[in-house]
Parts: C-alpha cells; sequence; structure tokens
C-alpha cells in the first residue's frame, strides 16, 4: 500500500509542477500611437510583471534598430523606423521569446 501511496504522490507533483511551468507564458502587444511611436505592453499569463524585460527593434534582415528595457509596469516606446517592414522582438530568456511583425501593429 505505501508503494501506490508514493506513485500516487509523485504523479500528483508531476502534474502540479507540469501545470505551473505552463503557466508562465510571455505575453507582448504594440501599438501604433499615430504620432511617429509605438507602444508595446509586456506581461505573463500568470499576471508576472515584465519589469526590465529586453526589447528590440529590427529591420526586415534582422538589422537591431532599438534596443532597451521595459519599464516597471512591462511598457516599451519607441521611434517608429522609417520606411520598410520591422519587427518587435520581446525577450525575456529561453522560451520567453516572442516577435511582433509591423503589419501586425494596429493603429
Amino acid at each position: 500500500m505505501r508503494s501506490k501511496t508514493i506513485i500516487i504522490g509523485v504523479v500528483f507533483l508531476s502534474l502540479v509542477f507540469a501545470g505551473h511551468a505552463s503557466a508562465h507564458s510571455p505575453l507582448c502587444s504594440c501599438l501604433d500611437n499615430g504620432d511617429g511611436t509605438v507602444s508595446c505592453e509586456g506581461g505573463f499569463s500568470d499576471g508576472s510583471s515584465a519589469a526590465g524585460v529586453t526589447m528590440m527593434v529590427k529591420d526586415a534582415a534582422g538589422k537591431v534598430l532599438v534596443k532597451g528595457k521595459t519599464d516597471r509596469v512591462g511598457t516599451f516606446v519607441f521611434k517608429k523606423p522609417a520606411g520598410g517592414a520591422y519587427k518587435v522582438v520581446f525577450d525575456a530568456g529561453p522560451g520567453h521569446v516572442l516577435e511582433i511583425n509591423s503589419k501586425d501593429i494596429s493603429k
């Protein structure tokens, strides 16, 4: 009976930790402010703060045009690149990177 209890305990803990690991997905949305700037707001699906997350704006060739970090509330504002497509990269570390293409940023 003891081994059955141990197995049930291990399965339970595995499910708890597996659920915890997947509950921390990155979230980021960007909005063209219409004044030549773009605002991005980041966070995590479990409500964790995205303060200090690395943000990059890259051109179509992948060259970094702007690099910075989100502020204390998870916001990053940058001057919209002139001419052509670009992408915004929210980089909170391995497994927590999002890319937003300029065509998907609405006004």
